[in-house]
């Protein structure tokens, strides 16, 4: 029986794999709903996780649902994409948002943290291949000479997210019912509608000329994954409680090396079959671009995290005020990845892109790492804004540069292994950094405190609220800073510097290694922009082998 072919599909297939832009747009349509719940349910969920533990009584669990979730989004990038270039895009992003739909579902309805993190574990299985394939999906119908342009939405996306969802999360968190439930489970279950209509318009629009390729599928090469790269994620997200040098935390150190080690020798035996074919870092740009979308990774997002604890602990904004007055980073990512799209579109240049883009992002770091107690938000909201200058040039010129050279039918591998790596770097960053903050912020404290004591004002307040000593016999509760939002400002001001010294040592030490990556870059190898999108060039090859007279 004769299938339908959807206009789209029928179109393409007749203009030898081309689309118009209108066509494009619409398909874009799809992929950005589902870009739309990866990055709506991190913000949501992050400001009300709090709240939600406080509500099933595990608030020293809660770091397992985050976990779980990473774990599964992490190890399932790579699958998405090989797996897509299998089988096709479309059956696997299907797949991915119905995935993420079941879990968030089963989150709302979740009675014990244990089964929160089980539940979130899901949704990561799903989430791994939302932001991978539809990159894969844009870089098949686009050229790489006009992607920038459209990968341009997916950052408004991300801005639009990045605002909305520390709002949406705190109302549905201190909402004590909303139609009758619970109003923190609407923090997963407001997934649901976005999710149905995401199925519908993709199902819809989504229908693209598909080649599947007959391939062995490298199981042995996922279960070293999963061997590998578990530990590895296990102790960058608990080492910080277990200690670093714990022998739980060298446990899976050691399991991780053998897993990564084996990953490799698995993955050099499949050749072509390979779940990440080792072939592709033997393409230049690939190669450099991974590198250093790894070291962005690290010095950027382990050092973003400390710029919304600064504004909340430091300048004492609620998380839904920090989370607005991060918009300026959002505004700058937004602007920069349009104004270069279009100029890459035109002149074909990119590479200078990214070299700006890193400097500026250095730059940023460094300005950072100078702020204090008493500098004005306006001018941290002014380097959050040449920060987002800096990503939005840079990142998606990385992923840009990482697809650009490689074969057509590598496109979905390719397009998931730079996803993967961003959250290998960014996992590492995070748990370093907040390692090195929690790590010296109490030595930060006592400092401050020490210089603060030789201040008449300070002894004057101490002298008006002798239960602050004793408060403070014990040290300052780092985990804890609600008593600073009460406490006399003058006996405030030293703990605050202690936390601002030791961000500052963050800062810091990212921008160093932001330093790094701008080295790095240096070495990328800016080779011409093909006009032909991945779909025509897979369309192109197929009509000259079937053109080929039969020996």
């Amino acid at each position: 029986m004769d299938h339908p072919v959807h206009p789209a599909a029928a179109a393409g297939a007749a203009t030898g794999g081309h689309l118009s832009q209108r066509q494009i747009l619409t398909v874009l349509s799809g992929l950005m709903l589902g870009v739309l719940l990866a990055a709506l349910d991190q913000t949501i969920v992050s400001s009300a996780m709090k709240t939600i533990a406080d509500e099933l009584h595990g608030q020293s669990l809660q770091a397992w649902a985050t976990t779980a979730y990473l774990i599964t989004a992490t190890l399932s990038t790579p699958l998405y994409g090989k797996l897509s270039d299998l089988f096709g895009r479309k059956p696997m992003y299907l797949t991915s948002i119905s995935v993420f739909l079941a879990g968030s579902l089963a989150s709302g309805t979740a009675t014990s943290m244990y089964e929160l993190a089980a539940f979130r574990a899901v949704q990561g299985l799903g989430a791994g291949g939302l932001m991978s394939l539809g990159l894969a999906i844009i870089t098949d119908v686009t050229s790489p000479r006009e992607r920038s342009k459209y990968q341009g939405y997916f950052t408004a996306v991300f801005g639009i997210s990045s605002v909305a969802g520390p709002v949406v999360g705190g109302f549905f968190a201190g909402a004590g019912t909303v139609a009758g439930i619970t109003g923190w489970r609407w923090v997963f279950l407001v997934n649901v509608p976005i999710g149905l209509i995401a199925l519908f318009v993709v199902n819809k629009v989504l229908n693209l000329p598909t080649t599947k390729v007959h391939q062995r599928i490298d199981f042995l090469g996922a279960g070293a994954l999963v061997l590998g790269i578990v530990p590895l994620l296990l102790v960058a997200e608990q080492g910080r409680d277990w200690g670093w040098g714990s022998p739980a935390s060298i446990a899976m150190f050691v399991v991780g090396a053998i897993g990564v080690a084996l990953f490799v020798l698995q993955e050099r035996r499949m050749g072509d079959a390979a779940l990440l074919p080792l072939r592709l870092f033997g393409c230049s740009e690939f190669r450099v671009a991974t590198i250093v979308t790894v070291i962005v990774g690290i010095g950027m997002f382990g050092a973003m995290l400390s710029l919304p604890l600064y504004l909340q602990i430091v300048k004492g904004a609620t998380p839904t005020a920090a989370g607005l007055q991060m918009l300026t980073l959002t505004a700058g990512m937004m602007i920069s990845s349009t104004v270069c799209g279009l100029v890459t579109t035109k002149t074909g240049r990119y590479k200078v892109f990214a070299v700006v883009g890193l400097g500026l992002l250095t730059a940023s770091m460094f300005g950072l790492a100078t702020i204090g107690v008493d500098t004005p938000v306006t001018v941290v909201m002014g380097i959050a804004f040449v920060i987002g200058l800096g990503l939005g040039a840079s990142m998606q010129t990385l992923t840009l540069a990482a697809t650009n050279d490689v074969l057509p039918g590598d496109i979905g591998v390719a397009t998931s292994a730079s996803t993967f790596f961003r959250q290998i770097g960014g996992t590492v960053g995070a748990a370093v950094f907040l390692s090195i903050l929690f790590s010296t912020v109490g030595g930060s404290i006592a400092s401050a405190l020490r210089a603060a004591a030789a201040s008449p004002a300070y002894v004057a307040a101490l002298a008006r609220h002798p239960e602050f000593a004793q408060q403070m016999s014990g040290g300052v509760d780092v985990n804890d800073t609600s008593f600073l939002k009460t406490l006399d400002p003058v006996l405030a001001h030293p703990i605050l510097e202690g936390f601002a010294g030791s961000m500052r040592l963050v800062f810091l030490i990212g921008g160093i290694v932001a330093a790094v990556a701008f080295g790095v870059v240096w070495l990328l190898e800016e080779k011409p922009l093909s006009d032909k999108s991945a779909m025509e060039r897979r369309t192109s090859e197929a009509e000259g082998a079937a053109a080929e007279p039969a020996v």
